[in-house]
């Protein structure tokens, strides 16, 4: 059976790639998932990370001496999750409440980058965490590159689920009292904070003023 097929609630299964970019483009951070198999009895590992889209890739990266992005970096099998969770689908009994949820899965092996495509890369995973910061600030420096590790996952093999639906409550319970519905989640940015040693006559940036207006 392939990887990529829904085995439960399969009718939450989407096959639609925009759909998958959508939710990817909405996402800060995933999830990796690898064997670490330096070890001599090998072990499940997952490790939370930033992540970004970039057309057909998803763009990690961290320090050059991370064990696990070392490990991967060798083109070890793995696996990206990724979760948005929605609402709260509020049934009319505990066991069909449940949650409205985008997740996917995507399945291959990270590739190591390096020279102009890994600048590049920097530069697309800078503006994911706040869009149209990197013109704001200075390049990384050559120390800081040589410190740092950029890894790239083609999306080729991927699952998505989508649930978006209403409680499907039983008979019984739709001729009972109990309220049943939707509570929409959603993510919202606060006013930004200056850090303590931030000279008193620098502003905030239009960068960080239009993610804190989302």
């Amino acid at each position: 059976m392939p990887r990529t097929r829904v085995t439960r609630l399969r009718e939450y299964q989407v096959c639609d790639r925009s759909a998958l970019d959508a939710l990817l483009d909405e996402t800060r951070v995933g999830h990796i998932g690898f064997t670490a198999d330096e070890d001599p009895d090998g072990y499940p590992v997952v490790i939370p990370t930033a992540i970004a889209r970039d057309a057909d890739v998803i763009l990690v990266h961290g320090s050059t001496g991370s064990r696990w992005m070392r490990t991967v970096a060798k083109g070890a099998p793995a696996c990206l999750a990724v979760t948005a969770l929605d609402g709260v689908m509020v049934a009319r009994s505990a066991f069909e409440s449940s949650f409205h949820y985008r997740s996917a899965v995507i399945f291959g092996s990270f590739e190591r980058l390096e020279g102009d495509a890994k600048a590049r890369a920097l530069d697309v995973l800078t503006d994911k965490l706040i869009p149209g910061r990197r013109d704001e600030i200075r390049p990384p420096s050559k120390k800081e590159l040589s410190k740092t590790m950029v890894l790239a996952l083609q999306i080729e093999k991927w699952s998505l689920k989508i649930s978006d639906g209403w409680p499907s409550d039983g008979a019984d319970d739709l001729a009972g009292s109990a309220w049943a519905g939707v509570v929409p989640l959603v993510e919202r940015a606060g006013v930004p904070i200056a850090a303590p040693d931030l000279r008193s006559d620098i502003p905030v940036p239009q960068s960080v003023s239009a993610l804190a207006l989302r």
